[in-house]
Formats: C-alpha cells, sequence, structure tokens
C-alpha cells in the first residue's frame, strides 16, 4: 500500500490543453483525472467508446452534449453515466477556474465475453 494522494494537485497554472491522467487502469476499468479551463471538443468531434463512463465533476462547470438529445449542464457534485456508444463531446467547461472530472470506463456488459 502506498501514501494517499489529491484529486486536486499537482495541476499545472497553465493547461493550453486538457489535462488527462490515468489514476489506475486493470483490464476491465480505467479511471481517470480530468482537467479543464476553457477546453471544449471540437465541434465535429463527438466520442463514440466502447466502454461505460461514469463520470463525476467534482469541481467547476461544463457542458455535455449528446447526438441523440438536448445539451446537460454540469456543476460540482453532478454525476452520470454514459452508455458505450452514446456519442457525446465536452461543448463547454469554465474558462475562469479548472474543471476537475473524475471519469471511470468500465468494460460494457455487450462488449464483454
Amino acid at each position: 500500500m502506498t501514501g494517499c494522494s489529491s484529486i486536486f494537485a499537482d495541476i499545472p497554472s497553465r493547461l493550453p490543453a486538457e489535462l488527462c491522467q490515468t489514476l489506475h487502469a486493470s483490464p476491465t476499468a480505467r479511471i481517470e483525472r480530468i482537467v479543464s479551463r476553457g477546453h471544449a471538443s471540437d465541434p465535429d468531434a463527438w466520442y463514440d467508446q466502447t466502454e461505460d463512463e461514469w463520470v463525476i465533476v467534482l469541481q467547476g462547470r461544463a457542458r455535455l452534449a449528446f447526438a441523440d438529445r438536448a445539451v446537460l449542464e454540469m456543476r460540482a457534485g453532478d454525476y452520470l453515466l454514459i452508455p458505450a456508444h452514446c456519442r457525446h463531446r465536452v461543448d463547454w467547461t469554465d474558462p475562469d477556474t479548472e474543471t476537475v472530472w473524475l471519469a471511470i470506463h468500465l468494460e460494457s456488459k455487450s462488449t464483454s465475453v
């Protein structure tokens, strides 16, 4: 066992690109810390992942857009499960403060053997 770490530690003062760090990975799950400050997906780019993704905003604010439904506003404490192959994108993140996400990617039951 190692010492603990803070999800809010070591955030760079400048973020020219969104920061995505794998905190843990196994054959069936991956846990990531994502830090955004005014970042968004390209307007025509959509995530279409083979895994389910459970995501929570720990700090800041963001908007997620979905190909088949409306835009979803998220604030600190808000979370959701994005099923595998649910096309989505980051529409907006707060440009004035860091938005810190915790994302857990889980092997989808529909893609497991």
